[in-house]
């Protein structure tokens, strides 16, 4: 019974790590992009960047936004357009286009974003 235990915990973790190999080679394709080159402080600046457009810009407008400061080696920047502004039972929101371009590579997102009774803008599940 124990025997048969122990084989059923070590077949349990060898499938387990096979299927981690296996996912992180589909975040593969994510490699040498600029998501992939940031850190926490970079996802923060466009964070920051986004909140700012999305409360001050107006739809079609563009701010530029950088991780400068944040102590990552390599430099991204983008910009951050809002565009779309719907209001629905009482909530605003905005679709937003965020560009980040990291060692010639950009990669471009357009979530929507709706605007919290807290006041912030936070990305619409879809």
């Amino acid at each position: 019974m124990k025997a048969r235990l122990v084989l059923r915990c070590i077949v349990a973790g060898a499938s387990a790590l096979s299927c981690a190999g296996a996912f992180a080679n589909n975040l593969n394709f994510l490699k040498d992009t600029p998501i992939a080159y940031m850190k926490p402080a970079d996802r923060q600046a466009l964070n920051r960047a986004a909140q700012k457009a999305l409360e001050t810009k107006k739809d079609g407008e563009t701010m530029r936004w950088s991780n400068e400061g944040t102590g990552n080696p390599v430099h991204i920047e983008g910009t951050v357009t809002p565009r779309d502004t719907t209001s629905s039972g009482g909530d605003k929101c905005r679709r937003v286009t965020l560009v980040a371009v990291a060692k010639g590579q950009t990669q471009t997102w357009t979530p929507i974003a709706c605007k919290t009774a807290s006041g912030e803008w936070r990305i619409k599940k879809q």
